[in-house]
């Protein structure tokens, strides 16, 4: 196994090599994410690699967070996803009603508020955003908790995402009826075969989605889209690291979708951004 360590922008990246291709250990800082987890994942994909695909490619969602929406952008994607809560609540309106505008009523449209409010800012968000067909609000309140209770108060499906980093975590969903989807990350979950535990113990429909890490991480959270009995979403794996990549062919989505396909780092690329080995 040979470890490589790289600084692209401002992210520490790890990459291993083993004996079934390369893994990617990534957190960054403010992020639910053990960096234990991570080296654990990255190990999984290097030494031991992932379970069999049920299917060969994987729906993706486009990503927007600010104004103004750029409309060729979020072409030929079954689904957009639209970060929320990070400023005032009437921008977010305006946001989300100008992306509904951009790619009309037959793609799906979620926001995700990433924990940031609190149980009656959600309720009266999810409300006013009722108007602009939500297919899905991602973590809007922080705990399982309130989610649950969030859950019974909007008729809008919820998932839970920062708050589910353990099969336990997850049982308290399912007990609970906190969400009716549950968000997947391969690095703070551990590998591709926890996630898959964490999925089965939820009881709930999956999504996979990244911590926008180089192509060698996305690969790995391909590798769980594939490997998901179900897949009724699309999934967030089309943003790559911002920086640079390390692939000479990233992983880019090709109508709204990504094939399922192992990749290793460019040696040209390698040593542009190692640090060590």
């Amino acid at each position: 196994m040979r470890e490589h360590r790289l600084r692209i922008g401002d992210r520490s990246v790890t990459l291993i090599a083993g004996p079934a291709g390369w893994g990617e250990s990534s957190p960054f800082p403010g992020y639910p994410c053990s960096p234990v987890d991570a080296r654990r994942a990255a190990q999984e994909a290097a030494c031991d690699g992932w379970p069999a695909p049920v299917r060969d490619a994987v729906p993706v969602n486009a990503l927007v967070e600010s104004s103004p929406v750029d409309r060729a952008a979020l072409a030929g994607f079954p689904a957009v996803k639209v970060k929320v809560g990070r400023g005032a609540m009437d921008d977010d309106v305006e946001l989300v009603a100008a992306v509904r505008d951009a790619v009309g009523p037959r793609v799906a449209l979620r926001v995700d508020a990433n924990g940031t409010w609190d149980l009656e800012t959600a309720a009266a968000m999810i409300r006013r955003l009722g108007p602009w067909d939500l297919e899905l609000v991602e973590q809007p309140v922080a705990g399982l908790d309130e989610l649950a209770r969030l859950r019974r108060r909007i008729d809008v499906p919820l998932a839970a995402d920062e708050c589910v980093r353990s099969v336990g975590d997850a049982r308290v969903l399912a007990a609970l009826g906190a969400a009716d989807a549950v968000v997947l990350k391969v690095q703070p979950l551990g590998g591709v075969r926890a996630a898959l535990e964490v999925a089965e113990a939820a009881g709930v429909p999956a999504l996979v989605t990244s911590m926008r890490e180089t192509s060698i991480g996305i690969a790995a959270g391909l590798a769980l889209a594939a490997a998901l009995p179900e897949l009724p979403y699309a999934c967030g794996l089309a943003a790559r690291m911002p920086g640079g990549d390390v692939v000479a062919e990233p992983l880019a989505p090709v109508h709204g979708h990504l094939r399922v396909r192992r990749v290793a780092p460019d040696p040209g690329l390698l040593a542009c951004y190692e640090v060590t080995r």
